[in-house]
């Protein structure tokens, strides 16, 4: 059997390597201290592992030819079947996204780790890839602890996103060093940085929202779910499908959230003008107590134009017009990220034009494959990354 060393234990390099080893001898190369840090804070510690809806449209970067026979050959519920067959149990929700049956990220690591028990299957952790050359005969991977020879190597580094949980620019250097290129790199799924002292003042108020990502009053990208406000902005699920385009798209774009998404207008109408009428002399900033979160609904009455104190009997019609407004759109300008360090997800990557769709073989350089965040793919918030790291690293582990 052929000796085939993986650089990169996480997600998509634990799958590469379960994979490799069904024909090969694998040596699985971690600069961690341990396989699968990273995935143990997915989805808040669930690990939300794949979403039924996955397919290419969910996903930016390489173009849809090249991530389509990946996901062809080992979508969503192939990969609910390859974990059921590793021992592990998972569940959909409503929404379409999985998570392990125990709600529990370690139960996903215990299974693969599980699977890397293996006799022809060798781990080395803390042992960073520093270089990797090509030889006629294959490859030579060295390492702080000495050089590693290999017939075939697959780079699983990972992205540049989440340098805490370990985050790195490993994958990017080795593979530029043999003749491929990386675009440029942007943080993905990232909470943002608002310019206005709303968030501040909302701090850990969370709210479900329809969300307009805008630039020039144009629109760019909308979604719809969770927001937290936060001491320098937004976070959530929301934010995080719409921060892609609020990253790339440069200076000048705004936040623009329906807090009220199910409510029409003429029923928003019917709710203040009743609010008025039946609690005069309450005082104005309680006109959406009930309505919306207490605190939220103070603050929008305020951006509204509303003054503290004033009777609700005292407000005219004009202040309620633009307090249902302001409900409807209540807008926040983007002024930044949090940056690399605290996304989830690296957006760019090594370019695809070089590698095989089919195989996630180098086009470039024979022997030499890569998968996952590596690469310039990166998915929507909700499983749809790490669908494309099994996905991936099923493909490119088979060594075709």
């Amino acid at each position: 059997m052929s000796r085939v060393v993986i650089i990169g234990g996480g997600a998509s390099g634990m799958t590469a390597a379960i994979t490799a080893a069904e024909r090969h001898d694998v040596t699985l190369l971690e600069r961690q201290s341990r396989v699968g840090r990273k995935l143990l804070s997915t989805g808040n510690g669930r690990c939300n592992l794949t979403h039924l809806g996955a397919g290419e449209s969910s996903y930016h970067g390489a173009p849809a030819e090249f991530i389509r026979p990946a996901l062809e050959a080992f979508g969503a519920e192939v990969a609910r079947d390859w974990f059921r067959s590793l021992g592990l149990l998972t569940v959909a929700e409503p929404d379409g996204r999985v998570y392990p049956y125990s709600d529990q990220a370690g139960s996903v690591l215990d299974v693969l780790r599980y699977a890397l028990r293996r006799e022809n299957i060798g781990i080395r952790t803390a042992c960073p890839a520093t270089g990797l050359i090509r030889r006629e005969d294959g490859f030579r991977v060295e390492t702080e602890s000495g050089a590693i020879d290999a017939e075939r190597v697959i780079v699983a580094c990972g992205g540049a996103a989440g340098g805490k949980l370990g985050g790195v620019t490993d994958g990017y250097r080795l593979l530029e060093s043999l003749g491929h290129r990386t675009t440029k790199l942007y943080p993905a799924l990232v909470q943002l940085k608002t310019g206005t002292g709303y968030p501040k003042a909302l701090k850990g108020v969370k709210a479900q929202a329809a969300l307009t990502l805008l630039r020039d009053g144009e629109p760019l990208a909308r979604t719809r779910g969770e927001v937290l406000f936060t001491e320098y902005g937004v976070s959530g699920p929301a934010v995080f499908d719409l921060s892609r385009w609020a990253v790339t798209a440069g200076e000048g774009t705004v936040l623009a959230l329906d807090l009220l998404p199910d409510l029409t207008e003429g029923a928003l109408w019917d709710l203040l003008t009743a609010r008025r009428r039946m609690s005069p002399d309450l005082p104005g900033e309680e006109l959406l107590a009930g309505i919306l979160q207490s605190r939220l609904g103070r603050m929008v009455y305020k951006y509204a134009g509303g003054k503290a104190g004033t009777p609700m009997a005292e407000l005219p019609d004009g202040l309620l017009r633009s307090a249902a407004a302001a409900c409807r759109r209540f807008e926040l300008p983007v002024t930044g990220d949090l940056g690399l360090m605290n996304a989830q997800v690296t957006a760019g990557g090594v370019d695809t034009k070089d590698f095989d769709p089919r195989t996630l073989g180098s086009r470039i350089c024979p022997g030499l494959y890569a998968c996952g965040e590596v690469l310039d793919v990166d998915g929507d918030c909700g499983g749809y990354n790490l669908q494309w790291a099994w996905a991936s690293g099923r493909l490119a582990g088979r060594l075709l």
